[in-house]
């Protein structure tokens, strides 16, 4: 009997936003008919999602935020579907929208603004007035006004940006020692960068393989990579990995949501990264993966998320291989 109850506590383990395992516990529904003592050991055995109040009969109840995990996790493959049906230009406008009426960080709204094209990003614009009845634009204008990178999240949500080859290594120069000279200036402060006028002109108007170039010359000229003196400031890091560096952006937030402890903000980006990606770079993102944390992609999330949520995740994260 200690085997089933450990295998069932198994299928409860992805609860908190990593998917439980369908299949098992509807073969202990079959299973454990007429059998109260297999429930009473797995209700003891599972510490925290349980409460004894106990008495002369046994009287355990389920905590009430656990309850909302478990609800949580038998409707996440159904989220995953959703997401993945939709248009790409309504999926982002809705994710946009959930991010900032629902007080959650910038770094998804960032993501949509920095690893769309110019036409998806003006897709997603578009989609969001259809939908919501205000421009994207002035909804973060106004969500994020009393934040030090307001000025800067607006420029990158409003942006149309150049997407030929076309390079100025003159100007890209440039632009990196100006990047250099406003990070000396600001020091540790965070909040002085994000509102520099230089940094956010640049990281808001100029084409990516533009800011690629200026950032080689930043790492020239400073001797560190850009994104290393951007930590102060959350929001600027997040922008420059998505527009120079994507694919190792997006490792590290599936990295970050496979991780233990991760927060339930963390885990839903593995639903998002898996649906927006797995048909634009997705074999980059596994080969960043690998490369910053010496494992396969496939396997974390293998070893972490759980049932039919598990299986929706691979077929998109493994791509078929």
């Amino acid at each position: 009997m200690a085997d089933e109850i450990q295998h069932l506590t198994r299928a409860f383990s992805g609860l908190g936003g990593l998917g439980v395992d369908e299949p098992a516990m509807v073969s202990a529904l079959a299973k454990w008919r007429r059998q109260p003592e297999k429930l009473s050991g797995f209700r003891k055995s599972f510490n925290g999602f349980f409460k004894d109040h106990g008495g002369v009969i046994e009287s355990l109840s389920m905590e009430m935020e656990l309850i909302g995990l478990l609800w949580l996790c038998l409707f996440t493959v159904q989220n995953l579907m959703v997401m993945w049906a939709m248009h790409p230009w309504e999926r982002d406008a809705r994710l946009a929208h959930h991010v900032l009426h629902q007080a959650h960080p910038a770094a998804i709204v960032v993501e949509i603004a920095c690893t769309r094209t110019a036409e998806e990003l003006l897709g997603a614009r578009k989609a969001y007035q259809a939908l919501f009845h205000h421009s994207l634009e002035e909804d973060v204008a106004y969500r994020a006004r009393d934040k030090p990178y307001c000025g800067l999240l607006v420029g990158l949500v409003s942006a149309y940006r150049y997407e030929g080859p076309r390079v100025s290594e003159e100007t890209a120069r440039a632009e990196a020692k100006a990047l250099v000279a406003a990070v000396k200036s600001a020091g540790h402060a965070a909040a002085k960068l994000v509102e520099n006028d230089d940094v956010v002109r640049i990281l808001t108007t100029r084409s990516k393989p533009h800011l690629v170039e200026t950032f080689k010359h930043y790492k020239e000229i400073h001797g560190r990579h850009i994104e290393e003196d951007l930590g102060h400031e959350e929001t600027l890091r997040e922008a420059a990995l998505c527009l120079a560096t994507p694919a190792r952006y997006f490792s590290e937030v599936v990295a970050a949501a496979v991780s233990d402890g991760a927060d339930h903000h963390a885990k839903e980006a593995l639903t998002r990264v898996a649906v927006t990606r797995a048909d634009v770079d997705m074999d980059a993102i596994r080969a960043a993966y690998h490369e910053q944390f010496g494992g396969r992609l496939e396997d974390a999330v293998a070893g972490k998320a759980h049932g039919y949520y598990r299986d929706a995740l691979l077929s998109l994260v493994a791509g078929g291989k």
